[in-house]
């Protein structure tokens, strides 16, 4: 079996049904209430202070990530997800790395959150150096907590 062939650009408006699927039934998103009319409101078109990127494998839409710029210091990704059927090939691995090396070349700081009942992304991010900072309760769902998470180059300001 060969490996599929990647790439990743910016999201294009032509993306949005392929990245709404990916979406639309994924964990955690659906636990914590989102549904595909959300997605749909989200990349028609995408909100200003955001940058869009998608990975292909295979020239197919299999993953998204979306940035949001200036955010204490730094970037915030604010979602990062990869279709079912491209999982366990370390895509979503490939996708972080880029986007890091985008956000590292303009800024000291990458910010993630992850639910706390997703285990599965808190050892992801783990395992590419991001630090928890702390838990913010009842952010999104009454009962459960988004974790701060934080990669840096450094502090913002040099001494």
């Amino acid at each position: 079996m060969t490996a599929p062939s990647l790439a990743i650009r910016s999201y294009k408006p032509e993306d949005r049904e392929a990245v709404i699927r990916i979406l639309g039934d994924a964990e955690p998103w659906k636990t914590l209430g989102y549904t595909s009319a959300d997605w749909e409101r989200l990349f028609d078109p995408l909100p200003p202070g955001r940058e869009g990127f998608v990975i292909e494998a295979d020239e197919a839409v299999a993953g998204l990530a979306l940035l949001r710029q200036r955010f204490l210091l730094g970037d915030y990704l604010e979602l990062l997800a990869i279709a079912p059927w491209a999982q366990g090939n370390g895509l979503g691995g490939t996708l972080l790395a880029y986007l890091e090396n985008v956000v590292f070349g303009r800024v000291k700081n990458l910010f993630a959150c992850v639910s706390d009942f997703n285990q599965g992304a808190r050892r992801f991010y783990e395992r590419h150096g991001y630090k928890e900072i702390g838990p913010i309760p009842n952010l999104l769902i009454q009962g459960s907590a988004e974790i701060l998470l934080r990669k840096t180059a450094g502090p913002a300001k040099p001494k």
